[in-house]
Formats: structure tokens, sequence, C-alpha cells
């Protein structure tokens, strides 16, 4: 029984240091495939960050690894205090490379009161009563969720409303006449702080103009929205929660 007992315990003894030396081989294989390999560091994603979040909220989002130099882009960042206090243009995604190229001035200006549009990335605009953009307090280059709600035309479906797309970068404010509202030229006794405030008493109807940018596919949810159903936006900056409770329904809302 004892001999049993003895090999039992021996051989679990071997399994845990089997297992932990495979850990210390595993994690030394990066470096023994890259002994010799020229390498640098430089800044990977391991988390995403949404378009329009600044260097001073990327945090844990990114990490600083040393790859082969043959795999380094040219504008590849090794330094973020290099890129002071600006913003990602793009959506970055776990495994790329913080580049340069992809980070803005967080005020970089395209003509007055607008942002430049980030690569790929597609403008549409919205037109909203003023309780649907936080009371007039938004302004080119902040960020935004979007909410899209539906009331079917069968009436035994329930009404719907999902906090849709995070992190949405707004590229231009305007009254509803078109005008493009300058927050450079604001104070704060006639805006209350924000941009479309500026042009509250001007707007012909009460309605304010917000150009998003935003992938196609979501442009086309956006444009469904306002057709046939209903958009409301919050203010929603980099380091906001992301997140929703899925479709809400009536029946959800007293849950």
């Amino acid at each position: 029984m004892k001999t049993r007992l003895l090999g039992g315990i021996a051989a679990l003894v071997v399994a845990i240091i089997g297992t932990v030396m495979l850990v210390f081989y595993v994690q030394g294989a990066d470096k023994r495939a890259l002994a010799n390999t020229e390498t640098e560091d430089v800044y990977i994603v391991q988390k995403e960050i949404p378009a329009g979040t600044g260097v001073d909220k990327f945090g844990d989002s990114v990490v600083k690894k040393a790859i082969p130099r043959s795999a380094i882009a040219a504008d590849s960042v090794k330094s973020l205090s290099d890129l002071g206090n600006k913003v990602s243009s793009i959506e970055f995604m776990p495994g790329e490379q913080v580049l340069a190229s992809r980070m803005v001035d967080p005020g970089s200006q395209v003509g007055r009161g607008r942002v430049e549009v980030p690569t790929g990335l597609q403008e549409v605009t919205v037109k909203l009563d003023i309780e649907r953009v936080v009371g007039g307090n938004l302004q080119a280059g902040d960020t935004v969720g979007v909410l899209l709600s539906f009331k079917p035309k069968d009436e035994s479906l329930p009404y719907m409303t999902q906090l849709s797309l995070h992190k949405v970068l707004v590229t231009a404010v305007q009254d509803g006449s078109g005008s493009i509202a300058d927050p450079a030229n604001q104070t704060e006794q006639t805006t209350g702080g924000g941009a479309l405030n500026a042009n509250k008493n001007s707007s012909t109807q009460g309605t304010y103009l917000v150009t998003l940018a935003r992938p196609a596919s979501d442009v086309e949810k956006i444009v469904f929205a306002v057709e046939f159903g209903a958009v409301y936006l919050t203010k929603e900056p980099g380091d906001a929660t992301q997140g929703n409770s899925g479709v809400m329904t009536l029946g959800k809302v007293f849950r």
C-alpha cells in the first residue's frame, strides 16, 4: 500500500515538474526564435482601441514588444511620448502595430468646424432634434454612441431600442440651415458649452445636422434607422464604459 502511495506521489511530482518545464520552454520559444534575428521594441495593440482615443487613454491596450526589424512598419511607434496628445484616427485591432500615420491631432482640421475622415470610413449625416444630440453639447472630433429604435408596424411585435454603435467619430456639426458650428467662436455665455448650441437660436426648426464617420456596414444601419425608425446619440468619449443590455423592449425595462 505504501509502495503504491509513494509511486503515485512520485508520478505526481514528475508530472508537475514536467508541466513547469514545458511552461518555461514555451515562454522562451519567442526568445529562442529571435536569438539570431535583429529586433526592435515597438508598440503592439493587445486590446481594441476605438477611433478618437487619445494616447493618454491607451493604457494596457498596447504593449511594447520586440519584433524582427524586417517586420516593423516604417512609421511604427517606438515611444508614445513622441505622439504628444494625438488621438487614433482609425480603430486599432489586436495584433496591429501602433503607427504614427494613424494618429492625428485632436483638432486636426480639414475645414472650419470639421475633422479629418479616417482612411476606410464613410461619412453620413443625420438630422436630429437637439434632445437627441446631447442637448447640443457636441462638436467635431467628439465620439458618440448611436442608439437605434424601431416601432414595428406589426402590433404583435414589441418596440425595440439598442445602443448599437460605440465610439463613433463626429466629423462635423451644423445647425438646421447647414451652417457649420465653429467651436473657436464660442463663449460660455452664448453656447452653454456646446458647439451645436452656438447656433441654437439660428437653427431653422430646432434641428441639427451631425456627420458621422463609420464603416459601410454601419452606415447602412444608421440610414435604415433614420428612414424607418429613430436615432439617438450619446456623448461617448474614449474612456467611457462600452456595452449594452441587448435589445431593449418594454418587458425588459421593468425587470
